[in-house]
C-alpha cells in the first residue's frame, strides 16, 4: 500500500491522467472562458451595432411618441406594449446573447477537448458536508478563487466608475438630445466599458490559465510507490515477468532438443555454438535453422545428435554466422547458400556410402 505521508513528488503518469479524465477531473480555467466570450462579444458587438442601434432607436423613438400621444393606458394596451417591448429585445439583444453563449460552450469545449462525462456530475454525500465545505473555504484553492473574485469586482466597479465619470457632463445633456444622439452616447460610454473590461478580464484569465494549470499539475502528481504500484499493474510485476521469461526459454529449448533428431547435419564451434540444419525441397527453398545454441545449450544439441546418428561438423566462422544471424525456424540467406551446400553436399556423400556398405 503506498505511503500517505509520502510526497507527492513524480508527474502524473499517462495513465493517471487517462483515469481522471475518465472520473471528469481535468484542467479548465473559467476565466479564459469568459475572457474568450467577451472577446467574441465585443467583435460581434462591433459588428452588429449598426443594427442594435437601430433597433433601440425605434424603440425609444415609438416610447416617446407614447408618451407625447397616449394619453390613458388600457389593460388591452399592457400586452401589445409586453409584446413589443420582447420583440425589440430579441431584435437588439438576443444575437448577442446567443453569440456570447456560443462563445462560450466553444470555448469550454476546447479545454475540455470535447469530454462528456456523466460521473462529474453524480451527487457525492461528500459536497454535502459542511465540514468539507469550511476546509475548501480555508483551503489554498478556496482563498486563490476569493481573492479572484474580490479582484474582477474591484475591477468592474473601477472601470465602470471612470467610464461613467469621464462622461458625466454628457448625461444632462442627453435630455436636449434626440433619440439617435441618446443611443449614440449612450453606446460610445457601453463601448469605452467593455473594451476596458474585456482588456482587464484578459489579464486575470492569463493569470488565471497558469495558476489553474500549476494546480491541476499539482493535485495530479503521484509518489515513488504510487509511480511503481502502477507500473506492476499495468507492466506486471518484473519478478513475475522474469519467471514467465524462464519458463518460455525452458520451453523453447526442449522443442529445439526434441527437433534436433529430425536435422541433416549439425554445425559446431567446437563447444561455444552449434547450429541444427534440417533441409526439405518439398517444404522450403533452402535449409532450415530448427534449433541453436551457445556454451551448455550448443553441447546439449551436439549430445543429442550423437545419439542419433546425425552428422556433425565442425565450422567455427559459419557456426559462429549462422547463430547470430538467422532465427530460429528460419530458412538460411542466400549469403550462406554456398558454404551450407558444400556441408550438405558433404553430408548426403556420406549417407550414399553408408548406404552403399549396407
Amino acid at each position: 500500500m503506498p505511503d500517505s505521508s509520502e510526497e507527492k513528488t513524480e508527474k502524473a503518469t499517462p495513465k493517471k491522467r487517462t483515469d481522471q479524465r475518465k472520473e471528469g477531473n481535468i484542467f479548465q480555467s473559467k476565466e479564459i472562458v469568459i475572457a474568450f466570450s467577451l472577446i467574441v462579444t465585443f467583435f460581434a458587438f462591433r459588428l452588429l451595432y449598426p443594427i442594435i442601434k437601430e433597433s433601440l432607436t425605434d424603440s425609444m423613438e415609438a416610447f416617446f411618441t407614447l408618451i407625447g400621444t397616449q394619453k390613458t393606458i388600457e389593460i388591452s394596451d399592457t400586452s401589445k406594449f409586453f409584446i413589443d417591448g420582447c420583440i425589440s429585445f430579441a431584435k437588439a439583444a438576443m444575437p448577442m446573447l446567443l453569440i456570447a453563449g456560443a462563445s462560450a460552450i466553444i470555448a469550454t469545449i476546447a479545454q475540455t477537448k470535447g469530454l462528456v462525462s456523466f460521473k462529474a456530475i453524480k451527487p457525492k454525500f461528500s459536497r454535502m458536508n459542511p465540514l468539507n465545505g469550511l476546509k475548501n473555504m480555508v483551503s489554498l484553492k478556496g482563498m486563490v478563487e476569493l481573492l479572484k473574485s474580490i479582484l474582477k469586482i474591484i475591477l468592474l466597479f473601477y472601470i465602470i466608475y471612470s467610464c461613467i465619470k469621464s462622461e458625466v457632463n454628457v448625461l444632462p445633456k442627453m435630455f436636449d438630445m434626440s433619440a439617435s444622439e441618446v443611443v449614440a452616447a449612450l453606446g460610445r460610454i457601453l463601448w469605452g466599458i467593455i473594451t476596458k473590461v474585456t482588456i482587464a478580464y484578459a489579464f486575470v484569465a492569463g493569470f488565471d490559465y497558469l495558476y489553474q494549470r500549476w494546480s491541476y499539475e499539482k493535485n495530479l502528481r503521484m509518489t515513488k510507490q504510487e509511480v511503481k504500484e502502477e507500473y506492476k499493474m499495468t507492466e506486471g510485476d518484473p519478478k513475475v515477468k522474469g519467471q514467465i521469461k524462464q519458463k518460455q526459454q525452458a520451453m523453447s529449448r526442449r522443442r529445439m532438443i526434441q527437433a534436433v533428431p529430425e536435422a541433416d547435419v549439425v554445425i559446431r564451434n567446437p563447444t561455444h555454438f552449434a547450429v541444427a540444419l534440417k533441409y526439405d525441397s518439398k517444404k522450403s527453398n533452402a535449409p532450415v535453422v530448427i534449433a541453436k545454441g551457445a556454451d551448455s545449450l550448443a553441447l546439449k544439441i551436439v549430445e543429442v545428435a550423437e545419439q542419433y546418428n546425425i552428422v556433425i561438423m565442425e565450422n567455427k566462422p559459419l557456426a559462429r554466422a549462422l547463430y547470430a544471424e538467422v532465427d530460429l525456424d528460419r530458412e538460411i540467406p542466400s549469403a550462406f547458400y554456398n558454404p551450407v551446400a558444400e556441408v550438405l553436399a558433404y553430408v548426403y556423400s556420406l549417407k550414399e556410402k553408408d548406404l552403399k556398405k549396407n
